[in-house]
């Protein structure tokens, strides 16, 4: 039995990949998307960037929660050249992210931090995403599909932009937007379960 059954779990985002990825672990939870400043901080590396953006939003959602509610709540960037690539403001934005993801690897990081009343821990999925060179007029055509509008780095691994995909290191469900297997470890040491010690911090 995993030892956060029995509590009141709260997923900090309006993602629907994230709702379905969490359900693979927690069966019920709470949707209550956090509102905060997501501007970056100049002076941080792209993964502390991510990760102070995660942590923002849990403790923004651990305010409003019950004193014995676990909070969840992650954030996604893309990074190519150490240039942080984050939703698309417009679809000629969207082409521009995706001419510069053309033909080469970048890295996807992902940033979970789950939060009790009295606890705390964050962690950061990197994997890095290989591009094939798009086609003349490719870019455009996806980015007019609208499915690249709501996703960092305007593509999603788990729909049409797998497409462009040649290769992967890491993980897939960090790319979706979820890490589930470092998200259950982060679970499983907040809530003092058995295999605590395989939370690298």
């Amino acid at each position: 039995m995993l030892p956060f059954r029995h509590r009141p779990v709260i997923l900090a985002s309006q993602s629907p990949r994230r709702r379905e990825l969490l359900a693979r672990i927690v069966p019920q939870f709470t949707v209550s998307p956090a509102d905060v400043d997501e501007s970056l901080s100049p002076g941080c590396t792209p993964k502390e960037n991510v990760k102070q953006l995660a942590q923002r939003k849990a403790r923004a959602a651990a305010e409003q929660a019950d004193g014995d509610a676990l909070v969840i709540a992650a954030d996604t960037i893309v990074v190519c050249d150490d240039i942080i690539l984050g939703k698309p403001a417009d679809q000629a934005d969207a082409v521009r992210m995706l001419r510069m993801l053309s033909g080469r690897t970048h890295q996807v990081m992902t940033a979970v931090c789950v939060k009790t009343a009295d606890r705390e821990l964050a962690d950061v999925s990197v994997t890095d995403v290989t591009f094939r060179a798009l086609r003349d007029g490719e870019a455009e055509a996806y980015a007019a599909s609208g499915e690249p509008m709501d996703k960092a780095g305007a593509y999603g691994i788990q729909g049409q932009g797998s497409l462009f995909i040649s290769g992967i290191n890491g993980d897939y469900y960090g790319v979706m937007g979820l890490p589930v297997c470092m998200l259950h470890d982060m679970l499983w040491e907040i809530c003092g379960g058995k295999n605590a010690e395989t939370q690298k911090g």
